[in-house]
């Protein structure tokens, strides 16, 4: 059996490509760039000559071969797993949802394999999401098998726990005896953008200088922003960011801040209302304070874990790991 796996996060507007030990995680090679599902979907849109599959496994392919003369390995025969919005409308091809319950090991994940993608051997896996009742995700399942894979969070029977994973669309995931039980979707960085670039807001704003939450000032309009999140609806909330600027009370840069705090603590006081044992937060390095200081502030009566930023990419890692071991056995049996 190959010693290594291509493990690949096809994002809405990024794209990464890492060839990965699968004993250890370790990564041996690395490729990235910003050709997301949503442009490589528009770029295919553009021509008529080749059928969305095969446009995009060009990409992926020339991908390998352009990561294969990085790393000075031959990457051929190695087999190929796909996660994220690859398994979307708008990518390589849409794969059915995994339902819930689901098992955190992966055994029960929605996929395609495409057997001889990439030589003799080398299928390629592509891996769709979860759908509730109500709400679907691509790719922080992946994330939370691997987080509990490499032992970052440790699964107790009968405990309830919710981990919540921020970004253009949080997710707050629900597991209870090692099932997905529910999870919802915020669209809290979205919001932040269609706000801070096509709204009134936007000439009250600075996102300029913007370099992530270290300054003290920066830090106290945040701070107020999530403190403000409680105290009426968030639509009226919101137009206190215009009024802060008009006063004098914050500058624009600050303000943007302001606005964070009201959207990010919106978002977690929803937590209020659930009865969990634990609460984990799971966030990359450009939202980790932003979450770390609301979850402290808003001072939730359960038990509050903060995985470190550097971990979580190492978590999808193993997450895409995990889940092509676990369609291993289910294929062995």
């Amino acid at each position: 059996m190959n010693k290594y796996i291509l493990c690949c996060d096809w994002g809405t507007t990024s794209f990464r490509l890492r060839l990965v030990d699968r004993y250890t995680y370790e990564v041996a090679g690395e490729l990235l760039s910003s050709g997301g599902v949503a442009g490589t979907f528009r770029s295919w849109k553009e021509q008529t000559k080749i059928n969305r599959f095969d446009y995009y496994s060009e990409i992926l392919k020339s991908s390998i071969l352009e990561l294969g003369n990085r790393s000075g390995k031959s990457l051929e025969s190695i087999p190929v797993i796909v996660s994220g919005m690859a398994s979307s409308t708008l990518g390589m091809e849409e794969i059915p949802y995994a339902e819930l319950p689901f098992n955190i090991s992966g055994i029960q994940a929605s996929v395609k394999i495409y057997e001889n993608f990439n030589g003799p051997g080398a299928n390629l896996v592509l891996v769709s999401g979860l759908k509730s009742y109500e709400d679907v995700m691509r790719g922080e399942e992946a994330q939370l098998i691997g987080l509990i894979k490499i032992n970052e969070v440790s699964v107790q029977e009968h405990e309830q726990i919710v981990f919540v994973f921020p970004g253009t669309h949080s997710k707050h995931i629900f597991v209870k005896d090692e099932q997905v039980t529910d999870f919802k979707t915020f669209m809290t960085g979205e919001i932040f953008n269609i706000l801070s670039e096509h709204s009134i807001l936007k000439d009250s704003i600075d996102l300029s200088k913007s370099s992530g939450l270290t300054e003290s000032a920066d830090i106290e309009a945040f701070k107020q922003g999530v403190e403000v999140s409680g105290s009426s609806s968030l639509l009226h909330n919101l137009f206190t960011v215009r009024t802060m600027q008009l006063f004098g009370k914050f500058g624009k840069e600050q303000n943007s801040y302001y606005l964070s705090g009201l959207l990010i603590g919106t978002e977690l006081r929803e937590l209020y209302s659930g009865n969990y044992d634990h609460l984990v937060i799971c966030s990359g390095k450009h939202l980790y304070d932003h979450y770390k200081i609301a979850a402290e502030m808003l001072s939730f009566k359960i038990k509050t874990s903060f995985i470190q930023s550097d971990l979580i990419d190492k978590a999808t890692i193993a997450g895409q790991v995990q889940l092509f071991n676990a369609l291993q056995t289910v294929s062995n049996e």
